[in-house]
């Protein structure tokens, strides 16, 4: 099978879950919502699933307990990963949230 549908869910102050930016190209379509609280995420996750993503990236910001409950809201219907920064970012990620 091969990947035609998948959403990837951020945090941004400010953003409303039920809006989502959508790239499609000729073979994929990729679904983007930005949420302004990491529980935002479970509907926007359930949301995306409903509509067919096959799976479902999370930014670094959610970390490894939101990527688990989020795993555990979907019931584990589609893989869910997340992204992780190496030890060289600590200090430049640290430095944009502090």
């Amino acid at each position: 099978m091969a990947l035609t549908a998948w959403g990837f869910i951020y945090t941004a102050p400010g953003s409303d879950p039920d809006h989502e930016t959508v790239v499609e190209t000729p073979d994929c379509r990729t679904v983007f919502v930005g949420v302004d609280h990491p529980e935002q995420a479970i509907p926007a996750a359930h949301r995306l699933v409903a509509n067919g993503a096959q799976l479902i990236e999370l930014c670094g910001g959610f970390g490894p307990i939101w990527t688990a409950r989020v795993i555990e809201a979907i019931g584990g219907a589609v893989p869910v990963g997340a992204v992780a920064y190496g030890t060289e970012a600590i200090d430049q990620v640290h430095a944009i949230f502090a």
